[in-house]
């Protein structure tokens, strides 16, 4: 089993509702995949796509906090496609989430074109030509873009989810406006929600995006939320989200 493996670690997400599964050294989960899973609007019977999923943080976190979802993840990685699945059954939910091992640039069977409620995604914050790579590959791989660019992302999630399903991404906030603009091709009502580091208003360095396929309205940016107290601990809103599994209004 790969808990057993010395180079693995075991660890908790949602306060002990989910086991996550992951290598010790390398690119570590840390807490933007459990804040979108707390995004997705996702309800009992609905079907999400996580887009690029990893050890299966996002997908986990989502079906621990709403019961009957069913979600499938995407990775490129055979490794980590062990890894999530083996955190899966660590986690009792196997029965809810599979992992499937492709590439969003070329789907597998049973990834297939508007046949999801809703898609998310965490796609690599870095372009290839943007700062120092990473020197541990799996590191790389986890933050820096490669063959598929944001804006292929960003078009596969729209192409996967259903009309009137949601796209939900969280990204760098300083790429934001690449977020909305591919998005605006075909979903609506996009919804901006900043992720402030100590304090509103200064320096963000994460945000959430989510609209809606075929949806109208103004684009809007809500108030965001405030994730550390001044003296590093998390606010009760964060703590609420990432150890209570409450989800995240936009």
């Amino acid at each position: 089993m790969p808990e057993a493996d010395p180079d693995i670690s075991k660890d908790s997400l949602l306060g002990g509702r989910v086991t996550l599964l992951q290598l010790r050294q390398g690119y570590r989960v840390a807490i933007d995949p459990v804040l979108l899973a707390a995004a997705v609007p996702a309800k009992a019977g609905d079907r999400v796509l996580d887009l690029g999923c990893g050890t299966g943080a996002a997908a986990l976190s989502l079906a621990a906090r709403v019961p009957g979802v069913a979600v499938i993840g995407l990775e490129l990685e055979p490794a980590l496609i062990r890894l999530a699945r083996g955190s899966a059954e660590a986690s009792a939910l196997a029965d809810r989430v599979d992992f499937i091992m492709g590439d969003l640039l070329e789907p597998p069977a049973g990834i297939s074109p508007g046949a999801f409620d809703h898609v998310m995604a965490n796609p690599p914050y870095l372009a290839a030509d943007q700062g120092r790579m990473p020197v541990e590959p799996g590191k790389r791989t986890a933050t820096v873009e490669g063959r598929a660019v944001l804006a292929n992302w960003l078009a596969a999630a729209l192409a996967m989810v259903k009309a009137g399903g949601t796209i939900t991404v969280v990204h760098r906030f300083d790429r934001r406006g690449e977020v909305t603009k591919g998005l605006s091709d075909g979903a609506g009502g996009q919804v901006v929600y900043p992720l402030w580091p100590l304090k509103a208003g200064r320096d963000a360095k994460r945000v959430i995006v989510q609209a809606t396929k075929g949806g109208e309205g103004a684009a809007r940016t809500a108030a965001g939320m405030v994730l550390h107290r001044a003296d590093g601990g998390y606010t009760a809103e964060a703590e609420a989200v990432l150890r209570r599994a409450r989800a995240l209004a936009l």
